[in-house]
């Protein structure tokens, strides 16, 4: 079985999510067969590197609401986090780009590395405050998922692996997505949002137990995106 998951590395709720399916897979008794493969997404493919607007300012302006209702939005999520086992700070946290770690993810992955890197650059983001656009940090979170010096800082300064991540956007308007996370279960189901672990592991035993009959495309469960709040929505179509 492979699931294939769209997320961005400044949507907490993609974090969120992710634990809710590792939490399923734990319990999912043929987890070894299951192959999870990530996919690239931008939130906003128009977000500067550097600004110096906190999440909450952003929040506040994207949303047109005081900076006191933002503050609840992101201490909502960090409290949602904190049921996973995460630990958001929102207050330290870094908005940015994430074009050039979704490159790098995508290098990462042809060295068998992809799902580490993954993990460490929604850490690095969300519980160090980490500034992810920043070069010389993903170089520095890129050597500790394993990755050689060298090979990274050809990726950074160039633009290798651009149009793999435009496939996968491209893909996501192609077949629907609105919004992130989203995973796609054997190309015949899909499930929406950070929904509960318990969704994704009754998701996964329907499709395993239907692996060899012939399904079409069909959302699981479209409710409880809860992205709203951050701005988890499809991205503007580029020009």
């Amino acid at each position: 079985m492979k699931i294939e998951v769209w997320s961005d590395y400044v949507c907490p709720f993609c974090y969120i999510g992710k634990r809710h399916l590792e939490e399923a897979l734990e319990k999912f008794p043929h987890r070894d067969g299951v192959e999870i493969e990530f996919k690239s997404f931008e939130l906003d493919p128009n977000a500067p590197v550097n600004t110096s607007l906190s999440i909450q300012e952003i929040l506040s302006k994207k949303y047109g609401t005081s900076l006191e209702q933002a503050k609840n939005m992101t201490d909502s999520m960090s409290q949602q986090a904190a049921t996973v086992g995460l630990d958001f700070r929102f207050d330290t946290n870094i908005p940015t780009n994430t074009f050039d770690a979704h490159r790098l993810t995508k290098y990462a992955e042809t060295k068998g590395k992809g799902a580490e890197l993954t993990e460490i650059l929604l850490h690095a983001h969300f519980t160090l405050s980490k500034h992810i656009g920043d070069r010389d940090v993903l170089l520095e979170l890129a050597k500790q998922a394993g990755l050689d010096e060298e090979g990274v800082k050809a990726v950074l300064e160039g633009s290798d692996f651009s149009q793999d991540v435009r496939n996968d956007e491209d893909e996501a308007r192609q077949i629907g997505v609105q919004g992130v996370p989203f995973f796609v279960l054997n190309r015949k189901y899909a499930i929406s949002g950070a929904q509960p672990s318990d969704v994704f592991l009754n998701s996964i035993q329907k499709v395993w137990d239907e692996e060899n009959q012939t399904s079409p495309f069909e959302p699981l469960a479209t409710e409880g995106m809860a992205c709203d709040e951050n701005g988890c929505e499809v991205p503007p179509t580029k020009k």
